[in-house]
Order: C-alpha cells, then structure tokens, then sequence
C-alpha cells in the first residue's frame, strides 16, 4: 500500500470489469489480438510475408514501456525519466546508443513522438511493432516507424469493433478469462459489511452482460444473478473522459436508451455519465468512495487529480514480481554489501587522491627541497594506492553489475522488474506508488482482510532519514 486507507471510511467501491474483476489469460489474448490484427495490416499494403514469416515475441513487452515513433526503438525509463533500457525491434540497444539518443536531451513522453504501453491490452501492439521491426530491418526493408505505429494501432482498435477479437473471446470464455471462485465471497463480503458496490465499465452493455454472467452468474446462491451484487451498474463510460466531461447519464431498456431518470435504481442499466453526476447520485463525498482499475491513466490517474476518490490498482503481474523478489533476496542482500564496499572505495580513492595532491604540492612549494625524497616516497605510495583502489572499484563495478543483470533476468527477460528500474522504481512503479492508495493481483485478494481494516502504508524515509 502507498497511501493509509481506512475501510471503515469507505461507503462505496467501485469497479472497473476488463482486467480487474475479469481477469485475462494474457498470453491467449494477445495471440489472439495478434491474429486479428496481422491481416488488417496486409489489407493496408503490408507484405503478405508478416502473415507466415515474422515471429511476434508476446514475451518481449512489459507494460511501462515507451515506444519513440521517431527512431522505432521501445524503451525503459526510471522515475526521473532517464532511459535505461532499450531495443530496436529485438536488438538491445548499447549505452553509447541510448546517451546520443536520450541522455544528451530532456525525453518528453507526453509528446506525439512516444507513446506510453501502459496497459496490458496495448501489450500486443508493442509485441507486433517490435517484431515488424526486427524483421523489416533483418531484410533491409524501408519502415516509416511512426506509420507503422499509427497502422496497428488503427488495426487492433478495428479488430476490436468488427468483433474479430471480442466475439471470439465471448464464444470460449473459459480460454480466455480466469473465473476467480472467491471473486463472489469477496463482494459478498463487502456487501455484508454495509458497503454499497457499483460498476463502472467502458464496455458495452451486451459485452458486459456476458462477461459478467460468466464470472458472477451463478457463484452464490444468495445472487440470482450478478446484477445483484451491484447498487449501480455503469456501462460505455469513456474514461478517461468520465473523470473529465459532463456527459449525460443514459437509461438503458431494453435496446434504446433515454435521458435517466433520478434517484438512481439498483438493476437498471445506465451508460456514460460523469464524475459529478455520479457524487451527487450517491449523496457521499469523493473521499468515501474506493475506485478499483487497472488501468493506470484512465482508472487511476484520471480519478486521483480530477477527484478525492481513494484508489485501489489491479497489477495481476504482481504475483510474478513477488515471486521474483523472493527468489532474489541473497541477490538483492549482495547487491547491497557492495554498494557498502563501493562507498567505501570511493571514500579511500579521494583520501589518496588528495593525499597524492598535497605531498605534490609540498614538494613544488619546498624552494630548498628539504626531506624531497621522502615527499617522493610517500607520493609515489599514494599514487600506486589510488591505481590499486581503482582497480578495485573496477571489479566491484563489474561484478555489480553481473548481478544486476542476473537479477533483472530472474524478473523479465528483457526489461526486468515491472515496478523497478535499476534502484529507482521504473517510470510504471512511480505512478502506481504515486496515484494507486493500494494495489495487488486481484480483488479477491481483499477477501483475506475484514472489509473494514485499515491498510496502513509503510513510513517513507528521506534521504537525510536513513
């Protein structure tokens, strides 16, 4: 947790569905977008052979990641925005390579030239522009990178409304999305407490309905159907733009809509709206409602400035980074003793630097050269002892940074933990710790807490603090 979070103040929690209450194979989905999109892509004048010959590594990407439209490179950045990691198709770019293209000037994200991978739906959109890449470049074929990007993101997003990648996931759910069997006795849990539920989704109302019948339809008995663990359902809600705009709220019956009608009722259907609207439906202030997403910009980020909603983040690769750290602990502690030994080095190297300094400066300042053999002597000791520390800060360097690199391969192959670049968190972890009150694998985590514990956030030191 990044932030304390009172349960017992919260009336209301919120969720977002895809990826939050529904929770995605992964691998099985971005095969999926892949196929959906790759012919599309042909269809735009792309070469046939993208269809057989290219291999499409859904392994490589993280999200968190940047893609530089300009230069057709993905790339890794800390908190602070420095690039650490990068590739070009699936060439990992050199550190001579990354400081002529990143570190001599300030990298602005948010302009058209990058684009942020911040969600595990775009996951397959870097997967296909990494691999058209390699390819490409393996056979000495032209790419406009930014072009390219602009296709397949137009591609996957038409995949998506023609119902080449939706209807297939509707037709063998159980393939494509994990029914949690304690998703239903967490918000059983939550309702039993006296907490209101409500679903806020951007996905329509006949998708929605499905999904949900699936995960929730007929978990307990106690819920005839999955309507009933919910005060409030909205569908088509357009976040980010939810948080942002005044849209009107629509009642849904049957298959037309019309202007709602206020108070709000529980099993109605209602689309779009906005934040506003929403407060002052549920008659609480913003701070006494918990919003549960996924996604870091249009769940969390956007709920967090532009309202006082507490948050709680869906991160389901948490459960692989814990496991990692787990496993990295004596690596981790090493990486630690020789950060100390480092220090210590370095403490060393400018003793005997200055020292080296000084017995120079004695001996061009002796104007009768007095005891000059013994300056000599000491100097020449001080020299050989700032070559031997440098030495040693050489192998203390390159050990550190072997073990690096074998922790980072233990996390992900290629871009290492989610959360952490190097020792900052990773320009991902900073938003999560920054906009996300909690965050975890998935909501049925809440289960193991009584709905109103009070999460505490450990104390975070300063510098000076340590």
């Amino acid at each position: 947790m990044n932030r304390n979070l009172k349960m017992a103040g919260i009336d209301w929690v919120g969720f977002d569905m895809d990826y939050t209450l529904a929770i995605y194979n992964q691998i099985e989905m971005d095969n999926l977008s892949i196929q959906a999109t790759v012919p599309k892509l042909v269809q735009r004048g792309y070469p046939e052979e993208i269809l057989r010959a290219v291999e499409y590594p859904i392994e490589f990407p993280v999200r968190g990641l940047l893609i530089d439209k300009r230069y057709g490179n993905i790339l890794k950045m800390d908190r602070f925005k420095v690039v650490h990691k990068g590739y070009h198709g699936l060439r990992e770019l050199t550190k001579e390579e990354l400081r002529s293209l990143y570190h001599q000037k300030k990298v602005k994200p948010a302009t058209a030239r990058y684009h942020w991978i911040d969600t595990l739906y775009a996951l397959s959109e870097a997967a296909l522009y990494a691999g058209i890449v390699d390819a490409f470049e393996k056979r000495g074929i032209e790419l406009d990178f930014a072009r390219l990007f602009t296709d397949i993101r137009e591609c996957i997003d038409e995949a998506h409304r023609d119902g080449s990648i939706l209807d297939v996931v509707l037709g063998d759910l159980p393939r494509f999305v994990d029914r949690d069997a304690l998703l239903a006795p967490t918000l059983h849990k939550l309702r039993s407490a006296g907490k209101k539920l409500f679903l806020l989704t951007n996905s329509r109302w006949p998708y929605t309905e499905r999904m949900m019948s699936y995960l929730l339809g007929d978990a307990m008995p106690e819920y005839p159907s999955f309507r009933h663990y919910f005060d409030l359902i909205i569908v088509a809600a357009q976040k980010p733009a939810f948080f942002q705009e005044r849209r009107p709220l629509m009642q849904r019956d049957g298959t037309e809509l019309r202007a709602a009608s206020y108070p709000l009722e529980r099993g109605v259907i209602y689309e779009g709206g906005n934040l506003h609207d929403l407060e002052a439906c549920l008659g609480v202030s913003g701070d006494r409602i918990l919003y549960v997403g996924d996604h870091i910009y249009g769940d969390i980020l956007r709920s967090k400035k532009e309202s006082a909603w507490r948050t709680a983040m869906i991160i389901q690769e948490m459960e692989a980074e814990v496991l990692a750290h787990e496993m990295c602990r004596e690596e981790h502690q090493k990486s630690a003793e020789l950060e100390q030994r480092r220090e210590e080095l370095e403490d060393q190297l400018r003793f005997y630097q200055q020292r080296y300094k000084d017995l120079t400066r004695k001996i061009e300042d002796d104007p009768h050269k007095n005891g000059v053999s013994v300056h000599e002597a000491e100097r020449g000791r001080a020299k050989r002892a700032v070559e031997r520390i440098r030495g040693l800060l050489r192998a203390v360097d390159a050990e550190a940074g072997k073990l690096e690199r074998e922790i980072d391969e233990r996390f992900h192959k290629y871009w290492g933990s989610l959360l952490k670049e190097s020792s900052e968190p990773s320009s991902f972890g900073d938003q999560v710790e920054e906009y996300a009150c909690l965050y975890t694998s998935r909501v049925s985590n809440l289960l193991a807490y009584s709905p109103l514990q009070y999460f505490r956030s450990p104390r975070d030191l300063m510098p000076h603090e340590l």
